[in-house]
């Protein structure tokens, strides 16, 4: 395998199999360079497995790994040092101070600014002075993000990083991802947390069942879902707007407020749409309504499309994008 110079992580094929498990069925994966990329996907799907794949945490059964250009067989502690890494779940001597500990992953990963290890101390919270013992553990995962994030590599992995983080720590935590983009570094991130990933990530790979049913941009993976459509109209027009609406392509009337009978108040009609927004606007002209809503696509929604078709493509209601960043099936 030949990387791309502006791919830092690539899989070709990449199968790990436990005994009689499967937990990775041939992942291709291609993270660019300088970017910040998201993997999502249920309990089970493999996204920690294929993390610590990259780290050669775990030896692949088969397929083809390279990490920063270097196959992580091969690349040994040099590879390493070059790599910020936070476990998903994260075990760390109880007995030191946070500043003892982050000494001593210093010493493993190079030279460390004590002046940036004191900045992130201040912007994360956390006081190193207290043993690792005594803290929360919000306040051990802060240590872990400060020892992945202190001495600048050019590759971050990270394994649910804002999990037991408060509210303000998660928001100077996606800072601290924009600022690594902006700084050329590469940031590879599972999570639970879709909001997150939204607000965070440039592009998206969705596992399930050890497989990679969805890679794009995030905006693409989020274009493929349904808008939310609310339409309220007079007394006595919902049946005719409700015919109007159900003969829009992409349009799903799933449920009727009130109905044709109700004569004191509006009616309202919602639905599933993803179609076209002028054939809807068409379809609505000169019509009697009162209020219209159309709710923009949400990532939660996209994701869980993928999550519950067996087949790991969208539902017959769903809109595939058609753009080479439009999400794609995966390998079978």
């Amino acid at each position: 395998m030949n990387p791309s110079p502006s791919s830092a992580v690539r899989t070709v094929g990449l199968r790990k199999v436990f005994g009689s498990t499967t937990a990775l069925a041939g992942v291709d994966l291609e993270v660019p360079a300088g970017s910040v990329y998201g993997v999502i996907g249920p309990n089970g799907a493999g996204k920690t497995t294929l993390l610590r794949l990259l780290l050669d945490l775990l030896r692949p059964t088969s397929g083809q790994i390279r990490v920063l250009g270097v196959d992580p067989r091969l690349g040994g502690p040099g590879l390493r040092r070059r790599i910020g890494y936070l476990p998903g779940e994260l075990n760390v001597e109880p007995r030191v101070t946070g500043r003892e500990l982050l000494r001593f992953y210093a010493r493993i990963s190079g030279p460390v600014d004590p002046a940036t290890v004191a900045a992130l101390a201040e912007r994360l919270d956390v006081d190193l002075s207290r043993p690792v013992r005594n803290l929360s553990k919000g306040n051990k995962q802060k240590l872990g993000l400060l020892q992945a994030f202190m001495h600048r590599p050019p590759l971050l992995i990270l394994d649910e990083p804002t999990s037991g983080l408060d509210p303000l720590v998660q928001q100077e935590f996606l800072a601290l991802l924009n600022e690594a983009r902006d700084a050329g570094q590469t940031v590879l991130l599972s999570s639970h947390v879709l909001s997150e990933i939204e607000q965070a990530a440039d592009r998206v790979a969705i596992l399930r069942s050890g497989r990679v049913v969805a890679a794009a941009t995030t905006e693409a993976v989020r274009a493929s879902a349904s808008r939310r459509v609310r339409v309220a109209t007079p007394p006595g027009s919902a049946d005719a707007l409700r015919n109007r609406l159900a003969a829009v392509p992409g349009f799903d009337v799933g449920q009727l407020t009130g109905g044709p009978a109700v004569e004191e108040g509006p009616t309202t009609l919602h639905g599933r749409f993803d179609g076209d927004i002028p054939a809807l606007v068409g379809a609505l002209a000169g019509q009697p309504i009162s209020d219209l809503v159309i709710e923009e696509p949400d990532l939660e929604d996209a994701v869980l499309r993928f999550y519950a078709d067996p087949a790991g493509e969208p539902g017959a209601s769903g809109k595939g994008a058609e753009a080479e960043d439009a999400p794609r099936e995966g390998p079978r």
